[in-house]
């Protein structure tokens, strides 16, 4: 369901216990993923037995990773969305970030799904350090010179450490206007690339504000979004026009592409081959060194049991990307417009994912949320 909650993690992820077995799907940059210490290959539905723990190693390409769950994470519905809006902490779990404790119970959870072994996608790769952006001019390129239009678009551009979910800052030749940056304040479209009177861009990510008061040269196109979303301080940029129709040729390709992974799943396929599913690959190694927490969960029979779960630290990293984020958020075409505030609940009683805070809080300790049925 692409209307379903996502757990987003930046650069550094943290380690799940599943109490439940669950089919999962991580997506995004490779960040390392493994079960139980074995790596698992990403854009691939793959079956976590209850017991498992679900952990990340650190960037090998890509900044973000997305883990999906068949069973449709037990998350509020706020406005038609079980995403989380950090800067004003509305929805998702608590309106926050993930932490220590914190525990999520799938409404209904698979350990069987129809053609396992066709649940798989491209696996992209995220590892260059220099990307080109694809771009329709517009809608205020009208206030650019014709040399700020061509520097906008021959020349090479380095992502600042300004860089988070709402935008991001680039640095390079300056674009020139015609007369200042400043415009009536009007709407901005993920993607927009603003030029404000500094001459340097920013493209509007995905909490971008809904309104602003600068010139917009382009935007870019929603199939080079997701790019832009794994790329890295430091890391260069170009930007190339496209038109309107080739921007909408490479969008209808790429959703073709979805509706027909979509027909390939429903194909039958019988119960066990989810089990059979081992998805791996090669991954370097690095260096973790183990931090035991033991936490209260709920066990099938309805009673408290501890658990001592591991994670580990990893080095920090000086981008003002700041802290790494695990957040709910929709899946890529998701329609926030629909759903309601009624959960569904299954008959049995779940306490599936038990989180890790992000590494260097290693004195907090947060209560276990305990999730009962009746």
């Amino acid at each position: 369901d692409t209307n379903e909650a996502v757990i987003e993690i930046t650069m550094m992820g943290p380690t799940m216990k599943f109490t439940e077995d669950e089919i999962i799907a991580v997506t995004g940059g490779d960040l390392g993923a493994k079960i139980d210490g074995k790596p698992v290959e990403r854009y691939r539905a793959v079956l976590v037995k209850a017991g498992q723990t679900l952990s990340f190693m650190g960037m090998y390409g890509g900044s973000r990773a997305y883990i999906a769950f068949a069973g449709g994470l037990d998350i509020p519905v706020v406005m038609g969305s079980r995403s989380t809006n950090l800067k004003s902490k509305v929805g998702g779990y608590e309106g926050r970030k993930l932490g220590t404790g914190d525990e999520i119970a799938f409404r209904a959870p698979a350990s069987w799904l129809p053609n396992m072994s066709g649940r798989v996608y491209e696996l992209p790769s995220y590892g260059a350090k220099e990307w080109t952006l694809r771009v329709v001019m517009g809608p205020q390129d009208d206030c650019f010179t014709d040399k700020g239009i061509n520097t906008f678009l021959n020349s090479t551009y380095t992502i600042s450490n300004e860089y988070d979910r709402m935008g991001c800052r680039m640095e390079g030749d300056v674009i020139e206007h015609k007369n200042g940056g400043d415009i009536i304040t009007d709407g901005i479209s993920f993607g927009a690339v603003q030029v404000p009177s500094h001459g340097n861009p920013i493209v509007m990510m995905a909490d971008h504000q809904t309104t602003g008061g600068y010139t917009k040269i382009a935007n870019v196109i929603s199939v080079d979004l997701p790019v832009l979303a794994q790329c890295m301080p430091g890391m260069k940029i170009h930007f190339e026009k496209v038109t309107v129709d080739e921007a909408q040729d490479l969008y209808c390709k790429e959703k073709e592409e979805f509706d027909a992974l979509a027909k390939t799943v429903q194909v039958a396929d019988e119960p066990g081959a989810a089990e059979r599913t081992q998805c791996t690959h090669t991954v370097n190694q690095r260096h973790r060194t183990p931090r035991h927490v033991t936490r209260q969960h709920l066990g099938d029979d309805g009673k408290e049991r501890s658990v001592r779960g591991v994670h580990g630290r990893t080095g920090n990293h000086q981008q003002r990307i700041r802290d790494p984020e695990v957040v709910c958020a929709h899946g890529p075409g998701a329609n926030k417009g629909e759903g309601s505030n009624q959960q569904q609940r299954p008959d049995k009683q779940l306490a599936v994912l038990q989180l890790v805070r992000r590494p260097g809080n290693d004195n907090h300790r947060d209560g276990c949320r305990q999730i009962r049925y009746g």
